[in-house]
């Protein structure tokens, strides 16, 4: 066996280590943290994946129970978050569906259309601002972590489409008249 296959090997080993030593405070960790019962063992299991690739930045200082509370942290939070944003579009869904009339129809399309058609106008790092913020519903922290950009770079960016959209919808609505 060569010497990567021998470090794989120890890398794997180490994991198993920890996991057997702390998998139940991290269950415990990830229930407390919203994450529902069902979902426990994926989330269980994506935060020892995530250990496993970054153990080798890992720093041995006592702290492995913070180091894993912080991972589960963000694996809970990201779970927590796509649960509600699933949710909130079936159910934004299911009410379009039992209401909508043949005018909705073509006013939510042409609505659709308009809104693609500003996204596709704008310089692409400003159209995702304003798409993860208007229609997925991110704030703007949550923005800045997902991109990897600044607060204020996001507040800029989404100051800015915000601006061009409302003169878009006041040309719109000029036309409609």
């Amino acid at each position: 066996m060569n010497n990567r296959g021998v470090a794989q090997r120890i890398k794997t080993e180490r994991v198993a280590e920890i996991f057997r030593a702390h998998a139940d405070f991290t269950w415990r960790a990830l229930l407390r943290l919203g994450v529902p019962r069902d979902n426990a063992e994926d989330a269980l299991q994506e935060v020892f994946l995530i250990v496993a690739n970054k153990l080798d930045q890992y720093q041995e200082q006592g702290a492995m129970r913070a180091w894993l509370f912080a991972i589960a942290r963000q694996v809970a939070k990201h779970l927590v978050r796509s649960d509600a944003r699933r949710d909130r579009k079936k159910r934004t869904f299911s009410l379009l569906q039992r209401s909508e009339d043949p005018l909705q129809a073509f006013e939510r399309r042409e609505a659709v259309a308009l809104v693609n058609g500003f996204l596709a106008s704008l310089e692409e790092s400003q159209a995702m601002v304003f798409y993860l913020a208007e229609v997925e519903g991110m704030t703007a922290p949550e923005i800045a972590a997902s991109l990897d950009v600044k607060l204020n770079t996001v507040y800029g960016r989404l100051y800015l489409a915000r601006k061009r959209f409302r003169e878009l919808a006041r040309k719109h609505l000029k036309e409609d008249r």
